[in-house]
């Protein structure tokens, strides 16, 4: 079976939106990317940290989802990283109201043994350096890597970024950021300008309004499925991330094709991550939806069209 190394944060969050608010729930990035990807034929790995307040039950719930958690260390002593936040009506916008980086600030990532063989490499939202010391560790250059990011690091570490940009294959970040890294407003020039910088595949995400890829002279649009309500937006692009991966990894497809599927089996997974607060339905969804809704994709994007005559 291939392998997925997924590097991020372990977490807690409190979250308040227009239809309620959560005391500390389960967050991070790589829990969303992990319940995501288990979803495909792949063995999925995290390596992270978390401090001695971490539930037991928590972790038994990932390892449940065949998750190997070897690479979570636990500091004896330590709290867990913690973010708490408040949607405006339009759940684009958010305000940050708490950042305790707790365990995160000294983290020193450890790749287990089994995992430095890789094939596919899954960078979640961290400090460009932690990225950049994790493709180090690895045994040899995985077949893909994977980068997330955002503005914070391009605002307070930008040759650092830039650096750990120029060894990934596939970057995926938001309208916003792309064109804050890029310099550029229209999305097909920052793909371009971002395709400069290393990555094979540039992924712009626009949360409810889908997605992009980007192939030099190659472009791909992935709708977002309409949903009647929306409750979470958090975690949302790492399960879109994680959906990604994840098929790439049991795909064993690296090509546009390829990528051109992943993404859309990320968007679908996606869609269900942000009908509850937290990882609660990433926890609960059983396969039989998951392809349900799959089918609905198809049939949003899918037509027949007569070209003569047009």
């Amino acid at each position: 079976m291939s392998q997925l190394l997924v590097v991020g944060t372990v977490a807690f969050d409190a979250i308040e939106t227009p239809f309620g608010q959560t005391d500390k729930i389960l967050g991070g990035a790589a829990t969303y990317i992990g319940l995501s990807a288990s979803r495909f034929n792949t063995e999925v790995g995290i390596v992270s940290v978390v401090g001695e307040d971490f539930p037991q039950e928590d972790l038994d719930m990932l390892a449940g989802h065949g998750i190997d958690l070897s690479g979570i260390e636990i500091v004896p002593g330590g709290k867990t990283f913690f973010w708490s936040g408040r949607y405006h009506n339009d759940l684009n916008v958010r305000d940050t109201l708490v950042t305790e980086l707790n365990v995160l600030a000294d983290f020193k990532p450890v790749v287990p043994e089994h995992f430095k063989s890789a094939e596919v490499l899954m960078l979640g939202n961290l400090h460009p350096q932690v990225q950049i010391d994790v493709i180090h560790q690895m045994a040899h250059r995985p077949k893909m890597i994977v980068l997330d990011t955002m503005n914070f690091w391009m605002d307070h570490t930008w040759d650092t970024l830039l650096e750990v940009i120029s060894m990934v294959d596939v970057i995926t970040i938001n309208d916003e950021e792309a064109r804050q890294l890029s310099g550029q407003y229209s999305l097909v020039k920052a793909a371009a300008a971002i395709h400069q910088m290393g990555p094979k595949y540039v992924v712009i995400k626009k949360g409810e309004h889908g997605a992009l890829l980007f192939h030099h002279q190659q472009v791909f649009f992935a709708p977002a499925l309409p949903l009647e309500e929306v409750f979470d937006p958090t975690g949302a692009g790492d399960t879109f991330a994680g959906g990604l991966a994840g098929f790439i990894s049991a795909s064993g497809g690296y090509s546009f094709e390829h990528l051109k599927t992943a993404i859309i089996q990320g968007s679908n997974l996606a869609s269900f991550c942000v009908e509850k607060f937290g990882t609660l339905r990433l926890e609960q969804l059983d396969e039989q939806e998951r392809i349900q809704r799959l089918e609905q994709f198809k049939n949003l994007t899918q037509f027949d069209i007569s070209l003569q005559g047009a």
